[in-house]
């Protein structure tokens, strides 16, 4: 409605009028594909406030109904993230559904196989996590996680 109503006022030729309606509408659309209270919870990750990204998650009662699968996808990844921190096993299992969901970036499919690799390796299942280290390599195209991979490969030799 905001788009057709930017339209008519091109017409009417209220061109100032029809820019802020144009942009007006992209928020919306861009909060259709990003939800708000995700990208809050990332930005509290950020700041490595992990009890404030959970606040913000937890305002996303039925995520199976209020987001779009890339959208689920990320919701299991945030929660795999903050439990990676205590609880390794449930971290697991919501990292297995975020790469089910789907993730955007490559970056982010990279993080959540390193950390199932290192779940695989505490849990000494060393030909998995070889595996899950070797697609995190192929997945970090700028680089940024070459340190924590040569690291969990040196601790996979003393397994």
């Amino acid at each position: 409605m905001i788009i057709i109503a930017g339209v008519w006022q091109f017409t009417e030729k209220n061109i100032g009028n029809g820019i802020f309606l144009l942009l007006l509408s992209t928020i919306f659309i861009f909060l259709y594909f990003k939800n708000e209270f995700i990208l809050l919870a990332f930005f509290k990750l950020r700041k490595q406030d992990f009890p404030g990204a959970q606040k913000w998650l937890a305002y996303i009662k039925n995520p199976e109904s209020a987001l779009i699968k890339k959208q689920q996808g990320y919701f299991q990844y945030l929660h795999g993230l903050m439990l990676s921190q205590t609880n390794i096993l449930q971290a697991e299992k919501h990292f297995k559904k975020a790469l089910e969901l789907g993730l955007g970036m490559d970056t982010d499919k990279a993080i959540a196989k390193l950390n199932l690799a290192g779940v695989a390796m505490s849990r000494r299942r060393k030909l998995e996590a070889t595996n899950l280290l070797t697609e995190a390599k192929k997945l970090d195209k700028q680089g940024l996680l070459k340190d924590q991979i040569k690291m969990m490969k040196e601790q996979m030799k003393k397994i």
